[in-house]
């Protein structure tokens, strides 16, 4: 026995038949309903089809999109540092004539390009003082009184019940203490130990004074050793260093100082650290040439990199024209995205500004490939010899309001995948976007039908096969009331 059940959606079209076939409808077999509801739950499931279908394509052509956004804005990052008034085009090299007086640190962004002689007269000196040679193990008394500079007058004792009576104690006294030295214990080849102390601050801001009767009566230092009397007062505690600024002559300003040998505020933007005073020739000191230039060389490697990046760009956006490797058409193949990023990609490129010898992208070496299909290619000594002899139209190029900077930015903003910027990537994904939420909810409202509809089919089915296996027992009871009240008994012979 076949019986074809008609399944209808919840619009009431017909979606197709499942046969259910159970055999003689006496046997009391019955059907398998998990079987048979699953056949009918995969007929309605393929309403589904179609809708999912078109998921999978939009999620193919979103993440194309999205890797396209991602070139882009990789080209707007190089093109960004380009155009930045403190990026790759305020870079600067610098040089020293004489790396043995004077070596150059950095140049800043900041710094102007030119060349500057420097005269070093002294170098800076930190101010350190020390005392005569104790024993390790001698017990100390009293007290040490210093000024750091015009800062006021400091004590430290040593063996007060908080510090140990020695050398070592005192000098982690004065390291606890914070009062502008650096306190260390000195150990002579003999086995006895000298306190070194140095200033924490360089030049003649850090002169270290020791206390004594004569500059500061009412404290004088007072330290002495108890187990070896000294010969000296005090130990011989006493300045061996005086704090001393560098001076020198800059491109003929004299008398420029430094606390520190690293120099900062003689070049505008440029840090230098003097090594010495240089030789003099028959009396007269040695100038040393400080070349600041323009780091060309690192705007040479981010123009490259701009290069390869738009190529990388515009490649992966040619591919989308053709077919995969299967023949299958690529996700954005035909859309109008594709026309739209290539079409503003190459009137960049290739656009003109003002009357300036470099005033586009073919001044300065960079042209459109024979492929024609929208690369382009460097030529680096043209980029080159652009740097060297027109550096400043260089810059405007890039950074001048109107030029090829500020006009590229806009075409890569109105391309791009920045929602603020509305770029035709980013309203691609939005219309993506309306249209999954669109097919999704479809999908969803089909599965709850689906599901209510198995339910309830599972319900129905099972009544149904219990109904059909009891038939046999049935026909057997009415059998029997049969023969009681027939008398016939159709096992009898004859």
């Amino acid at each position: 026995m076949v019986l074809d059940l008609i399944l209808k959606d919840d619009g009431g079209k017909g979606m197709g038949a499942v046969g259910l076939s159970f055999g003689s409808a006496t046997s009391g077999q019955g059907f398998d309903v998990t079987t048979t509801v699953n056949e009918i739950v995969a007929n309605l499931q393929a309403v589904e089809t179609p809708w999912k279908t078109q998921l999978t394509a939009l999620t193919s052509k979103d993440s194309t999109l999205t890797s396209l956004g991602t070139q882009l804005s990789a080209l707007s990052t190089d093109l960004q540092n380009l155009t930045d008034f403190s990026g790759t085009m305020a870079d600067k090299t610098g040089s020293s004539s004489d790396p043995n007086v004077l070596s150059l640190t950095s140049a800043s962004s900041s710094a102007v390009a030119g060349t500057h002689t420097v005269i070093v007269q002294n170098l800076a000196q930190t101010s350190s003082a020390a005392t005569d040679a104790v024993g390790a193990s001698d017990v100390l008394t009293g007290g040490v009184t210093f000024e750091v500079g015009s800062g006021g007058w400091q004590t430290v004792n040593v063996g007060d019940g908080s510090t140990a009576a020695t050398l070592s104690g005192l000098s982690s006294a004065i390291n606890n203490a914070n009062v502008g030295v650096t306190a260390s214990v000195l150990t002579n080849a003999d086995g006895t130990q000298r306190l070194s102390l140095v200033s924490q601050t360089s030049g003649s801001a850090g002169q270290i004074t020791i206390a004594d009767s004569t500059n500061n009566s009412t404290s004088p230092t007072t330290l002495a050793d108890s187990t070896t009397p000294d010969a000296n007062t005090v130990l011989g505690l006493a300045t061996i260093q005086s704090g001393v600024d560098a001076t020198m002559t800059v491109d003929g300003v004299t008398e420029i100082t430094s606390a520190s040998n690293t120099v900062t505020n003689a070049i505008p933007g440029v840090t230098f650290q003097l090594l010495s005073t240089g030789t003099e020739t028959r009396g007269t000191p040695e100038t040393v040439q400080v070349v600041i230039d323009n780091d060309t060389s690192s705007i040479e490697s981010a123009i490259n990199t701009f290069v390869t990046d738009y190529n990388t760009a515009m490649t992966a956006i040619n591919a989308q024209e053709g077919k995969d490797s299967s023949g299958n058409p690529e996700p954005l193949y035909g859309s109008s995205v594709l026309a739209q990023l290539q079409e503003g990609l190459e009137s960049a490129v290739s656009s003109s500004f003002g009357t300036n010898a470099i005033n586009s992208l073919i001044s300065l070496g960079i042209t459109a490939n024979a492929s024609a299909d929208g690369t382009i290619s460097l030529d680096a000594d043209m980029l080159s010899s652009a740097l060297n002899s027109n550096f400043a139209q260089v810059v405007s190029l890039f950074q001048d309001a109107g030029s090829f900077g500020s006009t590229f930015t806009d075409t890569l903003n109105g391309l791009g995948n920045s929602s603020a910027d509305g770029g035709a990537i980013s309203l691609a994904l939005s219309e993506d976007s309306s249209e999954e939420t669109t097919l999704n909810d479809n999908v969803t409202k089909q599965d709850a039908l689906i599901a209510t509809q198995k339910a309830s089919l599972t319900t129905e089915l099972n009544t149904a096969n219990q109904v059909l296996q009891s038939i046999p027992e049935q026909i057997q009871e009415v059998s029997e009331m049969y023969g009681a009240i027939t008398g016939y008994n159709e096992n009898q012979n004859g």
